[in-house]
C-alpha cells in the first residue's frame, strides 16, 4: 500500500473521530469511509489503538508545529504563560481529538503528547538557568502538565459546569505563583528568605550544568551532581 493510503486511512479516521458525538469510531467505519479492506488498516497501523494514536499525532501536528517554530523571547515565564493558553485554547478547537489524547484507554502516550511535554520541560530548563523557579525543571513540568490537562479536560467535557475560560487563567496564575519566583533569585531584596532561595538557587544551578554538558565533569560525575541539586531543589517547605 502506498503512502497514499495511508493519509487517506488518517484523513477520514480523523473527520469520524470530529464527527462522532463521543469521539469514538469503528475500525470497519473507517475502512468503508476510506474504501479500503481491514487488511490494509491493520497493516498500516497494526490495531484500533495504534490508528487512533496516529489520528492524535496527525491531528496534533499543527499544533506542534507552532510550538516548534514559535520565537522565544527573553522571558521564559511569559514564554510558559503563552504555552498554557495555546494548549487550553487547542483543546477548546478539537475537543473529540483531545479527549483521546488524553484517554486512560490508551494503553502508551502519544508521540504528540510526550513530544508536548519535552517542549514545556525545555521552557522551564530556560526559567531555571534565569533563576525564575523554585522546583527542579522535570517536577515543574509534571506540576504544570498535570494541571493544564486537567483543567483543559474539564472546559472540554463538562462544558455545563466548566462554562468560564477564567478558570484557566486562575489556575494557571494559581500554580505558576507556587512554582515560579516573581522575579530572577538574584534580583530578590535582601530581606527575601535564604531558606526560600535555595530551592531556586539548585535549580537554577542544575540547569546552567546541563546547559554546559556537565561544566568539566564526569557523565558520572554530572548525573549525581545533578541528581543532588534536583533532590535540593524539590524539597518541600515546611508549613
Amino acid at each position: 500500500m502506498s503512502t497514499s493510503t495511508r493519509t487517506r486511512i488518517l484523513e477520514v479516521a480523523a473527520a469520524l473521530v470530529r464527527e462522532s458525538p463521543d469521539g469514538d469510531i469503528s475500525t470497519r467505519a473507517v475502512c468503508e469511509a476510506a474504501k479500503v479492506g481491514a487488511p490494509a488498516l491493520y497493516r498500516h497501523f497494526g490495531d484500533k489503538e495504534g490508528l487512533l494514536s496516529a489520528v492524535v499525532d496527525h491531528g496534533f501536528e499543527k499544533y506542534l508545529a507552532t510550538k516548534r517554530e514559535r520565537s522565544e523571547t527573553t522571558d521564559a515565564v511569559e514564554d510558559l504563560r503563552r504555552g498554557w493558553d495555546s494548549h487550553v485554547a487547542f483543546a477548546l478547537d478539537n475537543r473529540n481529538l483531545y479527549r483521546l489524547m488524553n484517554s486512560p484507554a490508551m494503553r502508551t502516550s502519544p508521540a504528540a503528547a510526550l513530544e508536548s511535554h519535552r517542549i514545556l520541560t525545555g521552557d522551564l530548563e530556560r526559567a531555571a538557568a534565569q533563576g525564575r523557579i523554585r522546583v527542579a525543571p522535570e517536577l515543574a513540568a509534571q506540576m504544570i502538565m498535570s494541571a493544564n490537562v486537567g483543567v483543559a479536560l474539564m472546559l472540554v467535557s463538562r462544558p455545563a459546569t466548566f462554562d468560564d475560560i477564567e478558570v484557566s487563567h486562575r489556575v494557571r496564575d494559581a500554580l505558576y505563583a507556587t512554582v515560579l519566583t516573581p522575579k530572577p533569585v538574584q534580583e530578590e531584596s535582601p530581606s527575601a528568605s535564604a531558606d526560600a532561595e535555595v530551592p531556586t538557587v539548585a535549580a537554577r544551578l542544575s540547569a546552567l550544568l546541563r546547559k554546559e554538558h556537565g561544566a568539566g565533569l564526569s557523565t558520572a560525575e554530572a548525573a549525581l551532581m545533578k541528581e543532588w541539586l534536583d533532590r535540593v531543589a524539590n524539597v518541600r517547605p515546611e508549613t
